[in-house]
């Protein structure tokens, strides 16, 4: 069965988290970490390097024993290091690290203090006052974990769709390799972009289904055949998410395309129009009494209803019917009209390639400039730069500008937005930079007024561009922190600043419906990827699925501008 590089790294984590747990060197906790973050953000696959026969210590952090455990992982599935970590603590732990907001150091003390060895154990510990007694828990905390257990079922029934990604190609070049003329998609909320999927369908239109059902039920990474019909069969891959495949005839496949893309609430108010207009609209096609009209391409669909076609991502009931009668939709940003990305970091912080490296990736895709916004002093963690540290990496970025062509590198930093509304760097050094990009990164637990206060003040700072991550929530894992996102919009508006949709998969934050708020209220946008590496520049596809979600269209982005309008336009951002 293959193995991907989110296999090996989420093997690698794992081993990490135990290890933390089980009081390992803290220098080894951290290799294993480093190469999860490594293996995860490469944008070859490790498995291939392998067959190919490359030396995988070539690896930037890949020593001899780590090649050593990744080779095991691709050619058992497994390593004994994590075997042996998973003999000795109790099975139960890695249930409970599954939690939000449980990081391996809190898991570690509940382990230790309470003896909590299941997420059983830790239902009963948390109900009876006992976690809320341990040191940097509190009675919040304990309150969360509580709903975090209740809700755990349904947090797992959901995948982030970045990660879904190479297991949804994969099979369907699988399935393309049987009929290699056949038209396929991956439809459902993949393909309308939404953050997180709960299951994936593939539709295929072709007269000869049953060797598509025997290769799609006999796929290496079926971990169990939920039904196997003639035109239908569902399986649930190892990864545990469920696959549906459906098998059309040529003339029904736009409207099985329509039908399987959903959303459900759109397809209602599709249904709705075509019978108001005489019309039946199902999976098979578009029907006048019992006399096929349409349904062998999508636009055909909403061609015969008397809408514009409407795009994938914004089918959600949220307008969008109405907007196609009027032919009033708007042009959806694409990937291809990004011009930079003005939010990444590099080995001055936390990230894994030079300014350099970073700069000529950039070039390569075809993008005019980058902002390098490498973390402030306060983020210790992240290696952040104080004023000495920023300035010699300016000079550094003068430095590469004069030897580069055709490409500019701009001077940015993600500066932490301190508890009181301030930023982390002072005025004198804001002042002389391109990009200054605020973001919060402690004190989640502010109650709602003092946390839109605290933001609001930061934003007020003349030199303020960007609202970085503006909720804090990491998808599946935390919940955004509270604050007053509407009048963070209006505050954006009143003042002139930008916020963030942020393409990390974990984030995509900003959430759409408050994207498309903010672009209704004059604010702009600015699509990054938060890149921590090269192969992380390619996130980009994923903020700007998210923007499409917001209706977003290429004049309300920051960052499709060209090097010389970007530069007024944050000239009078910061004015």
């Amino acid at each position: 069965m293959p193995i991907h590089n989110k296999d090996i790294a989420a093997k690698f984590s794992e081993i990490a988290d135990l290890l933390e747990i089980d009081n390992a060197n803290e220098f080894r906790v951290r290799a294993y970490r480093n190469a999860a973050r490594t293996i995860d953000a490469m944008g070859q696959d490790v498995s291939a390097l392998m067959e190919a026969g490359e030396d995988l210590t070539q690896i930037q952090g890949i020593g001899d024993e780590l090649a050593k455990k990744i080779e095991s992982i691709v050619t058992t599935g497994t390593v004994k290091a994590l075997e042996d970590l998973r003999k000795k603590l109790p099975p139960g732990i890695t249930d409970i690290l599954k939690l939000p907001g449980l990081g391996p150091k809190k898991v570690k003390v509940l382990y230790q203090e309470l003896k909590v060895k299941s997420l059983e154990d830790l239902e009963v510990a948390a109900k009876a006052g006992k976690v809320s007694a341990l040191p940097g828990m509190g009675k919040k905390t304990e309150e969360q974990i509580l709903k975090n257990i209740t809700a755990r079922i349904d947090a797992g029934l959901r995948f982030l769709r970045a990660n879904v990604v190479p297991s949804a190609e994969a099979l369907l070049g699988h399935l393309r390799g049987i009929e290699k003329e056949a038209p396929m998609t991956l439809c459902g909320s993949y393909r309308r972009m939404r953050d997180t999927v709960g299951d994936l369908d593939i539709l295929v239109a072709s007269e000869s289904p049953q060797p598509l059902m025997d290769a799609f039920v006999s796929y290496d990474e079926v971990d169990e055949i939920l039904a196997n019909g003639s035109t239908k069969s569902s399986v649930r891959l190892r990864s545990g998410l469920q696959v549906d495949l459906r098998v059309v005839k040529e003339e029904s496949y736009g409207a099985a395309m329509h039908y399987f893309t959903g959303s459900q609430a759109h397809n209602i108010a599709v249904r709705r129009r075509a019978q108001e207009m005489g019309f039946k609209v199902n999976e098979y096609g578009v029907f006048k009494g019992e006399a096929y009209v349409a349904g062998a391409a999508e636009e055909e669909v909403f061609e015969t209803l008397g809408l514009a076609y409407i795009e994938p991502e914004l089918r959600e009931d949220r307008g969008e019917i109405a907007s196609a009668q009027a032919r009033a939709l708007p042009g959806l940003v694409s990937e291809g009209d990004i011009r930079g990305d003005l939010h990444l970091h590099s080995t001055a912080s936390d990230g894994r390639n030079s300014i350099r490296e970073m700069a000529e990736a950039a070039k390569a895709r075809g993008y005019a400039y980058l902002a390098v916004t490498d973390h402030s002093k306060r983020l210790t963690i992240a290696n952040g730069l104080d004023e000495k540290r920023l300035r010699a990496q300016m000079e550094e970025i003068d430095t590469v500008n004069s030897e580069m062509k055709g490409f500019t590198v701009l001077k940015g930093s993600e500066v932490d937005i301190m508890d009181d509304g301030s930023l982390d760097l002072p005025d004198e050094i804001l002042r002389d930079l391109d990009v200054v990009i605020g973001s919060v990164h402690h004190k989640f637990k502010l109650g709602i007024e003092e946390q839109t206060m605290r933001v609001m003040k930061a934003m007020d700072n003349p030199y303020f561009c960007i609202l970085g991550h503006p909720t804090g929530r990491l998808l599946l894992s935390r919940e955004p922190y509270e604050i007053d996102i509407p009048r963070i919009i209006e505050h954006a508006a009143q003042r002139g600043c930008c916020l963030e949709i942020n393409g990390n998969p974990q984030r995509l934050d900003l959430h759409e419906i408050y994207a498309r708020a903010a672009i209704q209220q004059g604010v702009m946008i600015s699509v990054n990827t938060d890149a921590h590496s090269v192969e992380q520049l390619d996130l980009m596809q994923h903020g700007i699925g998210q923007a499409r979600r917001a209706w977003i269209e290429t004049k309300h982005v920051l960052n499709t501008r060209s090097l010389k309008d970007l530069r007024k336009t944050l000239a009078v951002i910061r004015s």
